[in-house]
């Protein structure tokens, strides 16, 4: 069946009254949620709402007798104990931070807990290869040796690999929990275009997504949900994007970048000749010679394909490019040593980074902790930390930031991406930063928490911060900069006034096999 929301199909899935709590605060109360046969439902929501814990509530990672309602799964109720018993019922999640073994073969972590083994217990890889290789086939997806580690793939491709791995298991419900936050947009067509083939094949999706242009074109119902409750459920063709996003924040949105005037200074930061070695093959250049500099009060933009070396020149920058490197860098004129983050952030560089999860935060730690990590000298007397004065503190910017947690000492793990995501922000503000590097801040965040950063950035710009923001995303590159850097097979190929400025010249630069250094410091649109 194409499309499954019809009355006259049994609900493939149906979530009554959900109620989930965590130390007694309620993450989820009374959601509900339908999905039928064939049917792709968007679910929506702040960062925070609750979508993801409603998915592990359903998936298993909260077994049944930790949350209160009823799943009714196939017209029979659902008590599973372990995420084993939903993918034994073909109800399967694709986690926003994938869960591949990067040492591993594609085809090993595709039958990973589902191996095919010989008489006596040994691997069937023949079998294994064979299998792949027809669920990659059936996928659409080319180019990809399943013999080789997962690690040789770039996170495009691992997105697609783990939706075999769920086909594998025979999923009649795939959960697709922010399945493009690291996508390239060709990557995102081919996803999309998945989702579109598994609803003709009767395959059922729950697709979570702040991206609502995804969740437009694939999605036939739509379920809003704010601070733990269900808002709304309508048919996608009732809706539109300004509509799921007042559904979202309890607010009309009209203008998602709030620009506000402020003046620019003079230079006070420069990067000059800025070189990176890939980590793999010391002889190829990552970065080839790139030089910029930022005035006081301006945020400059850096856009670029993916792989074009900004994340990469950004790190030379802070002292946490993991190969070998070569950078000057000047605040106010005057030449730094860094050789480490330490340095960069006592010089008053601090940085976002783009890979939260591995260069952001401490899992292991809280949220408070990981909040005042960058400074915890300032509340250290004789030897011992002051917690009073450091709980204040905490409390106070995870306010300001709304970072929403039960206990500011619950563990970070156990936040959304997108308020892990601002407690990093939260913790790198904390040092005063004369110049602030932010490198895709709002990935997987939602579109009300974007919308806040954005206001912080442009107060911080107001206050003299040199802001410097890489982003995939160009709109939000066009929406918030006074100035765009382009990088395109990590050489700087343009850099911009942002007035007149389109997408269009902006991917024409990153795409100009000619080597461009820009005589004069700035150019305008024109000259693209």
């Amino acid at each position: 069946m194409q499309r499954g929301s019809t009355s006259m199909t049994e609900p493939l899935l149906t979530m009554r009254g959900i109620v989930k709590s965590f130390a007694g605060v309620k993450a989820l109360d009374g959601i509900d949620l339908t999905v039928q046969p064939g049917e792709c439902v968007g679910l929506c929501g702040e960062n925070g709402a609750g979508k993801s814990t409603l998915m592990k509530v359903l998936s298993g990672v909260y077994p049944h007798g930790t949350w209160s309602g009823e799943i009714r799964w196939e017209g029979e109720v659902l008590k599973a104990a372990s995420v084993r018993d939903t993918e034994r019922a073909g109800i399967v999640i694709i986690h926003q931070e994938l869960m591949l073994v990067p040492e591993l073969s594609v085809a090993e972590n595709i039958f990973l807990g589902n191996e095919i083994t010989l008489p006596g217990g040994r691997m069937n890889y023949a079998a294994m290869y064979q299998r792949a290789d027809e669920l990659l086939r059936e996928l659409n997806i080319d180019a990809i040796n399943v013999a080789e580690p997962v690690m040789n793939y770039g996170g495009g491709h691992q997105q697609l690999i783990e939706i075999a791995k769920a086909l594998n298991k025979r999923a009649k419900l795939l959960i697709l929990d922010e399945p493009s936050s690291s996508l390239t947009a060709a990557e995102t067509k081919i996803l999309l275009d998945i989702v579109r083939d598994l609803k003709r094949r009767g395959v059922a999706c729950v697709y979570i997504s702040h991206k609502l242009e995804e969740v437009e074109a694939v999605c036939d119902t739509v379920t809003v949900i704010r601070d733990g409750k269900h808002v709304a459920t309508e048919p996608m063709q009732s809706l539109n994007k300004d509509r799921i996003i007042a559904m979202m924040v309890g607010r009309e949105i009209r203008n998602l970048f709030p620009r506000e005037p402020h003046d620019i200074g003079d230079v006070v930061f420069e990067a000059r000749n800025v070189t990176c070695y890939d980590v793999a093959n010391p002889r190829r250049k990552r970065v080839d010679d790139v030089s910029f500099a930022v005035r006081r009060g301006e945020i400059v933009g850096v856009a670029g394909l993916v792989g074009a070396g900004r994340t990469e020149t950004m790190q030379a920058i802070f002292g946490a490019y993991p190969g070998a490197c070569t950078a000057t860098v000047l605040l106010d004129g005057k030449p730094l040593k860094i050789r480490s983050p330490l340095d960069a952030i006592r010089a008053g560089i601090a940085m976002v980074p783009e890979d939260r999860k591995r260069h952001g935060i401490v899992p292991q730690l809280g949220v408070g902790h990981n909040i005042t990590l960058s400074v915890l000298q300032r509340f250290a007397k004789h030897g011992r930390i002051d917690t009073a004065a450091e709980l204040d503190t905490i409390r106070n910017e995870m306010q300001r930031l709304s970072v929403r947690a039960a206990n500011p000492m619950l563990s970070i793990a156990s936040l959304s991406g997108g308020n892990q995501q601002k407690a990093v922000l939260t913790k790198m503000l904390l040092t005063d930063p004369v110049v602030l590097i932010l490198d895709e801040p709002t990935r997987g965040v939602d579109v009300g928490a974007k919308y806040e950063i954005y206001k912080l950035m442009f107060q911080l710009a107001k206050r003299g911060v040199a802001i410097v923001m890489v982003s995939s995303e160009l709109p939000e590159v066009l929406g918030v900069s006074d100035r765009v850097l382009v990088i395109g097979e990590g050489e700087l190929r343009g850099d911009f006034v942002n007035e007149g400025l389109t997408q269009e010249h902006i991917l024409g630069a990153a795409i100009r096999s000619t080597r461009h250094h820009p005589n004069v410091e700035t150019e305008r649109a024109s000259a693209a």
